[in-house]
């Protein structure tokens, strides 16, 4: 559980602090880019599913310390590999303009769904 506590906890800080980045830094990086506007939804969707899935493995932590469900730990890990998948491709889309790593997107969409899923059967079960 303490490794999810810790994940739940460094993936916030990242959360804000690239959303932040991305308000601030990128706007004046890609003055006269002409995808930027897309670029900049691409780094806002990938920051908001990222702050709320850090969240997300708090809230499977939790469950998981009060019950020693395996699903819900299963659910902290699926959230973390889904961020690093999902906004993670999409961070880096933003930055590069490489529009092929779009294809690991819903990768990490699908990991985002089946940790919502453990955590729904885990929740069933406490």
């Amino acid at each position: 559980m303490r490794l999810l506590f810790a994940l739940c906890a460094a993936n916030g800080f990242l959360a804000v602090l690239l959303g932040a980045f991305g308000a601030h830094g990128l706007r004046a990086r890609f003055a006269g880019v002409p995808d930027a506007v897309k670029r900049l939804e691409w780094w806002q969707t990938a920051s908001s599913y990222h702050l709320v899935h850090a969240l997300a493995i708090g809230l499977a932590a939790v469950l998981a310390a009060r019950t020693g469900s395996t699903v819900a730990s299963a659910a902290g890990y699926a959230f973390t590999g889904g961020i690093l998948l999902f906004s993670g491709s999409l961070y880096v889309m933003t930055l590069t303009g490489v529009r092929a790593l779009g294809a690991v997107t819903p990768l990490g969409g699908l990991a985002l769904l089946g940790g919502w899923a453990c955590l729904f059967v885990a929740s069933l079960k406490a």
